[in-house]
């Protein structure tokens, strides 16, 4: 492939955005990148209600008119000083809404010559370059950072987290219980046992778009109700994540991806689990209960159904996504892990967008340590390094 066919153009308006799904999603379904969180409908969707002040700068690559690879990237203002300011391109879905295993989008066979016309065109951008939520082996985003390094880059790379996660190929919901050893599987049955014996217990699936507005609204209020006695969460703390997850469940719901259960008792919302089953894996994104049943355990026992309905539906992974919170180590004995990229170009410029990527880190460590952390999570999402 010779390199005058090969075609770099820069996505700038939510018009041209829009006019890509399809194209977006024949791509992507030929990607090892293939995951939930870089699906149009996510990105785009996080794009019309989460972005901020950032600037659309998507890039295409073509080869003779093919679309072989995407960088869904935006570019994030920074004022450093009363009269600098400069930028760093991030991935879509990058912030407190909790975008996980973030890459390039690239067709097999066009790895070598996408990313060098990727490259090329980050270079050009003449901004610092932060890819939040990437795989530690996510493929193309690393080439990308050896091709920018091989041009006299800064590359950093951190480890920020771990996604656990359940193989579930192969296995039957008993099969799977058995698994987890006898004393978890009698705990389980013990605990839902008991909750049925205080009323009328019903576990139900969101099927209908008049039943989805309704069961996320009571996901979202057992959610804070979950969180309120310490301190709060920033999953559903601004109208504008509501108005996210309000178009995300509509469109997940029209194309067969969500996965909204409510666990009821005597028709009265207890706990609930929001999640998405996209190709054959289960996401588990959100989940929620009512503190006053907390002695049943109905937080676990909604969990426990909602892996009991993947493996029935016959998904062969559960993943409880990013954080090493001790209920999911309750389900899963796996873990992948996510970090970061750092990317600074060999001018006066990148050197002090990452003096300033540090002071904020310095500035998160001392709100972490001094202040609730109900507060310091808001500081943190400020600063662009939220959390689901």
């Amino acid at each position: 492939m010779t390199p005058e066919f090969i075609q770099v153009e820069k996505i700038e308006s939510p018009e041209a955005f829009e006019r890509l799904a399809g194209e977006w999603t024949e791509l992507i379904s030929t990607s090892p990148s293939d995951r939930l969180f870089l699906t149009w409908e996510w990105l785009f969707t996080w794009w019309k209600h989460l972005s901020g002040a950032r600037r659309l700068t998507i890039l295409t690559v073509r080869s003779h008119g093919e679309l072989i690879a995407l960088a869904p990237l935006a570019l994030r203002p920074r004022r450093l000083e009363k009269f600098l300011s400069v930028g760093a391109l991030e991935f879509l879905g990058t912030g407190s809404v909790g975008s996980d295993y973030l890459d390039l989008i690239i067709r097999p066979g066009h790895t070598t010559p996408a990313i060098r016309a990727l490259t090329t065109a980050v270079v050009g951008a003449g901004a610092a370059v932060g890819l939040a939520q990437v795989p530690a082996d996510a493929p193309n985003a690393l080439s990308l950072a050896d091709e920018l390094g091989k041009r006299e880059w800064t590359v950093r790379s951190t480890r920020t987290d771990v996604c656990p996660f359940i193989d579930l190929t192969g296995h039957s919901w008993d099969s799977y219980l058995d698994d987890l050893g006898p004393a978890h599987r009698y705990n389980f049955r013990r605990r839902l046992r008991n909750l049925e014996r205080l009323g009328r217990v019903r576990f139900a699936r969101v099927e209908a778009e008049a039943d989805r507005g309704p069961a996320l609204r009571e996901l979202v209020a057992l959610h804070q109700m979950r969180w309120q006695p310490r301190g709060g969460s920033n999953a559903f703390d601004r109208p504008a994540l509501i108005d996210f997850h309000e178009a995300l469940s509509r469109l997940a719901l029209a194309r067969g991806w969500l996965r909204l259960f409510t666990l009821r008792l005597d028709d009265v919302a207890i706990a609930a689990v929001y999640g998405f089953r996209y190709r054959d894996t289960f996401y588990f994104y959100q989940s929620g209960f009512d503190p006053r049943q907390a002695r049943a355990s109905v937080g676990l026992i909604a969990v426990g159904l909602s892996i009991k309905a993947a493996v029935e539906e016959g998904a062969t992974e559960y993943d409880f996504l990013h954080g090493d919170e001790a209920y999911k180590f309750h389900w899963a004995r796996r873990t992948r892990e996510i970090g970061r990229l750092e990317l600074y170009p060999p001018h006066m410029r990148g050197r002090l967008y990452r003096r300033a990527i540090e002071a904020n880190r310095a500035a998160r460590r001392t709100a972490r340590r001094v202040l609730p952390d109900a507060v310091a999570q808001r500081i943190a999402v400020g600063l662009g390094m939220g959390a689901r």
